[in-house]
């Protein structure tokens, strides 16, 4: 009796940890292969780029500081949630505001770096002030999100990154955004 429910508990085991591995297989085969970025390491890049300031003589500052990045794998798309402070000559005292923007990304092979592109930008946001000042204010927004983003590096890969990738023949692909982070795609380099 007793070495049959050591038996049976043997046969139980290899097959939970059979199916414990075969869940683990097709969760990796959910992610697509590739190079992985995780949020942490593109809100630390970002994080060595601001805050940036952007005067508009005469007017206005507007003081942009660190974007909190957010995933949104369903569109791979990434958002950044904009803080700013706008202070100078057309305002009376400083404001805080805020702006939405979500982006693509691209590769830049001359540099390897991950950059922002196909911007989208939400309308600024200025709860105290006027709505007139907030309407100009948006008359900037586009301009503001083009030079505050289109060419932020939101990820460098090193040399050593590429080593395999390139000693096999390969190059870095098409960019996709997942719950965690990034993967990016592997493709055949060309003749």
């Amino acid at each position: 009796m007793r070495r049959r429910t050591l038996l049976i508990l043997s046969f139980a085991s290899t097959t939970l940890g059979s199916m414990a591995m075969a869940r683990a297989a097709e969760a990796d085969a959910d992610q697509p292969p590739g190079h992985r970025v995780s949020i942490g390491q593109l809100q630390q890049a970002m994080a060595q780029r601001f805050p940036l300031r952007y005067p508009i003589p005469g007017v206005l500052d507007l003081d942009l500081r660190t974007p909190r990045l957010h995933l949104l794998p369903e569109q791979n798309r990434l958002r950044a949630e904009m803080a700013v402070d706008a202070t100078g000559p057309a305002l009376h005292r400083a404001h805080q505001g805020s702006f939405d923007i979500d982006f693509a990304l691209r590769y830049e092979a001359s540099d390897r770096t991950l950059r922002a592109h196909q911007l989208r930008l939400s309308r600024l946001r200025f709860p105290s002030l006027r709505p007139e000042a907030v309407e100009m204010l948006n008359a900037y927004a586009p301009a503001l999100a083009e030079q505050s983003l289109q060419e932020v590096v939101l990820h460098q890969l090193q040399p050593e990154d590429l080593k395999a990738i390139d000693a096999m023949g390969m190059q870095p692909g098409a960019i996709t955004v997942t719950d965690t982070g990034l993967v990016i795609g592997l493709v055949l380099k060309p003749l």
